[in-house]
């Protein structure tokens, strides 16, 4: 058992009291016609239940916003219109509803405090009493005013005074009204359970300003219209025009998407399509939510409507045996039979609209999410077919690469030039599938064209040294190019080519500017060394290994100068005779790599050059690389014996 209200237990003394004190006006013989108050309908929903289902219906609105946002055709705005149509009426009568439900609720009793007397009146009967008896006391006064006007004279003191007792009766009974009033709007505020039909009323409202379309509905009332087009702008919501407005600019974008062609830009746009499916499907089973919210609300209005139809049936065949006084009970029953059945009438008609328009809403939705997934499923085909050419490309080039490699493979023996070629190969091979793919995935010819651009110049800046040596790379490998194997000679250092990169070439270096054994040290230039005046680079034929060396030696005054250059000619052809055939060999080469006959035939030479100092013998060999210090050795020692057998045969002649 509740423990009863202090303040309302206290309230209620008041009103008896003050209602007691006048208990003999309110029975004059005028009030004796006030009509018995009819009983309020069914309410299908309780206050709870209207706010959530006002919440519901908003919530379901403001979907209208993802719909905006998705809306990217201009078929997609058309919908987007449409549903906005449709949208808009279903606020409206989801608040009309809301209200009809709330009057319902607020012409229904009370219930009592606990300790309260059960016969007691309520404030809502109260209000309605006294409402009844302010309008029959009013049509009196009215009707004694009207005989007053044609009255005789000895009538009309008493016809006056008549008229005011029952303005004084008015007075009262608007006073108790302003008093109930009172009462009742503080009974509403200080409900536990929400129910005070005013304060719904006024939660209804709040609701309605912040929605454009249901300030507009019908039976809003008029302050309600005012706020609801303050609140136009309510963000999410939009107003039934504004669909219109990016229709222009939709369209501009779609015909701009229509012209990429990228993969890149036909995957996104299947992506955002499977997202516009999903989203739509969204809203079909959000309206499918509200649309069962609102059957279930209508099925017991529909059962109460069935019943009453079935009472008024009764009622009637009961009027065809009744006599005088019942007939008077049927009709009473039967104004109260109607009245319920309008009540219920004027909610159960918007809600059936409810259905209807929900019912078209999601046609509406599913011809959109039809149309979408058609648009996604071709999407999807332009996609593959495009992955498929992509593929196909690819796989031509690479097909055509392989052919490349087998070829180089089979018909150029040439380890040399079979790298070269591969390495050529190689770079057309990426080079072209860089080209495809970028093609492939740009969204527009310009773009990557610009791109290109813009990537050319970066890398020309931030990467010259590099570029440089890239190129230098293919001068290295040209016809008179170096190879791993070759010793050559790099400004003052002079080594074995060990490996040739694309950016740089590793020597291992050589002591004794190549004569003697390797260092152990490995050096690194840049390839862009081909390009540097400052640093010369040497390097052998390949398969030509030997050096020519030249001897200068002053010969003695007074010796016989042409026996002297045959002795030394001799001298210098016995000392490099072991390599003669391998130094012609390597001779011939040279000719046919440079197609010149400047080589000569690889023989020792020896040139006599006079002067006033005296005569100069210029002694000039061929030294085979791996042997050199061995050959220098012997052409020393075979000089020094043919000078020394010079000078002496000299002395000997000088004696005889």
């Amino acid at each position: 058992m509740s423990t009863p209200n202090p303040y309302r237990l206290v309230l209620g003394a008041a009103l008896a009291l003050y209602l007691g004190v006048a208990a003999a006006a309110i029975s004059v013989p005028t009030a004796a016609t006030t009509p018995a108050p009819v009983a309020a309908a069914l309410a299908p929903m309780t206050s709870a239940g209207i706010i959530q289902m006002l919440d519901q219906t908003v919530d379901w609105y403001r979907t209208l916003g993802i719909q905006q946002q998705a809306a990217s055709e201009p078929s997609d705005v058309l919908i987007l219109y449409d549903n906005r149509q449709t949208a808009n009426q279903v606020i409206g009568l989801a608040f009309e509803i809301a209200r009809s439900n709330a009057e319902i609720l607020a012409k229904q009793p009370r219930p009592k405090e606990a300790g309260g007397d059960p016969s007691a009146p309520t404030l809502s009967q109260l209000q309605d009493k006294f409402a009844a008896l302010g309008t029959t006391v009013q049509a009196e006064i009215d009707s004694n005013q009207h005989l007053l006007a044609n009255a005789r004279p000895e009538q009309k003191n008493q016809l006056q005074a008549k008229i005011s007792e029952l303005q004084g009766e008015l007075d009262l009974v608007n006073a108790r009204k302003t008093l109930l009033g009172t009462l009742s709007s503080f009974a509403n505020q200080s409900d536990p359970n929400g129910t005070g039909g005013n304060a719904l009323k006024a939660q209804i409202e709040a609701m309605a300003v912040t929605m454009p379309t249901a300030a507009n509905a019908i039976g809003a009332p008029p302050n309600a219209t005012a706020a609801g087009a303050a609140g136009a702008g309510a963000p999410g919501v939009g107003t039934p025009g504004s669909a219109a407005a990016p229709l222009s600019a939709l369209t501009g974008a779609s015909s701009s998407a229509a012209a990429r062609f990228g993969i890149w830009d036909l995957a996104a746009n299947a992506v955002r399509l499977s997202e516009k499916v999903a989203t739509i499907d969204i809203i079909d089973a959000r309206t499918a939510a509200l649309q069962a919210l609102f059957s279930q609300i209508s099925a017991p209005l529909i059962s109460e409507l069935k019943a009453l139809s079935a009472r008024g049936d009764s009622l009637a065949s009961q009027a065809d045996s009744a006599d005088s006084a019942t007939l008077n009970q049927v009709r009473d029953q039967l104004d109260t039979l109607s009245e319920q059945f309008k009540q219920t009438s004027a909610m159960l008609i918007p809600l059936g609209k409810e259905g209807v328009l929900l019912n078209q809403y999601r046609r509406t939705i599913g011809n959109w999410h039809d149309a979408v997934k058609g648009q996604y499923v071709n999407a999807l085909k332009t996609l593959g077919v495009r992955l498929g050419v992509l593929a196909v490309l690819l796989a031509i080039v690479f097909a055509a690469a392989e052919v490349w490699r087998r070829a180089v493979m089979r018909y150029i023996p040439d380890s040399r030039r079979r790298y070269q070629y591969l390495l050529l190969r190689r770079i057309a091979l990426w080079c072209l599938v860089i080209i495809i793919i970028g093609f492939a995935f740009a969204s527009e010819l310009g773009l990557i064209v610009t791109f290109a651009g813009l990537i050319t110049a970066g890398l020309a800046v931030a990467m010259q040294s590099v570029l440089v040596s890239i190129v230098g790379y293919f001068f290295l490998i040209g016809k008179y190019g170096i190879r791993i194997g070759d010793r050559v000679q790099i400004g003052d250092v002079t080594g074995e080519v060990i490996e040739l990169g694309l950016v740089r070439l590793y020597l291992m270096e050589l002591g004794n500017h190549g004569l003697s054994g390797p260092t152990g040290r490995v050096v690194a230039f840049a390839n862009s060394i081909v390009f540097q005046v400052s640093s010369g680079l040497f390097k052998q034929i390949h398969g030509v290994d030997f050096i020519w060396r030249e001897i200068v030696l002053n010969l003695p005054a007074g010796i016989d100068y042409a026996a002297a250059k045959e002795k030394l000619m001799s001298a210098v052809t016995n000392a490099v005779k072991d390599y003669r055939d391998e130094i012609v060999r390597q001779t011939r080469e040279i000719q046919r790599a440079t197609a010149s006959d400047s080589a000569a035939d690889g023989r020792p030479r020896v040139q006599l050059t006079f002067s006033a100092a005296g005569a100069q013998a210029h002694i000039q060999y061929p030294v085979h690389l791996r042997n050199a210090a061995e050959t220098d050795e012997r052409v020393s020692q075979a000089v020094f014996g043919a000078i020394t057998g010079t000078e002496q045969g000299s002395k000997a002649s000088h004696s005889a």
